[in-house]
């Protein structure tokens, strides 16, 4: 395997600025709305105590920022972790291609490469 194929897609161009500029809106949402507690959770900003208007589904990833009521278990957090990398890969590009992906989750391609099953959008497997 070459060098170049082992290495993650390089980020769209702008991406970190508009990683950045998003992770930025949302600090700002979240330390607005928040009525619960507020933590760092491996490179996630996870506010909690959100109203429910100020988010979508069980709760919204925008940039670096988890906006939520009370949905933080630890398959959750896993699955929003991925949401932040895919803010960090395409920037203010990713809410275009995210509607364009549709809004079935079990058919949006960012929601399906967060994990399924940890999202909370399909039963967990038994084994």
């Amino acid at each position: 395997m070459s060098e170049q194929s082992s290495r993650a897609p390089r980020p769209w161009p702008l991406a970190r600025l508009g990683y950045l500029y998003a992770t930025a809106v949302g600090f700002v949402w979240g330390s607005i709305w928040s009525t619960g507690e507020v933590r760092r959770v491996g490179g996630l900003w996870v506010f909690t105590g959100m109203p429910s208007w100020a988010f979508g589904r069980g709760g919204s990833c925008v940039g670096s920022c988890y906006l939520t009521d009370r949905n933080t278990g630890e398959a959750v957090l896993r699955h929003e972790r991925v949401h932040r990398e895919q803010w960090r890969h395409y920037g203010m590009a990713l809410p275009i291609l995210y509607l364009l992906a549709g809004r079935d989750p079990l058919r949006n391609r960012f929601e399906i490469e967060a994990g399924l099953e940890d999202g909370g959008y399909v039963r967990p497997r038994t084994r």
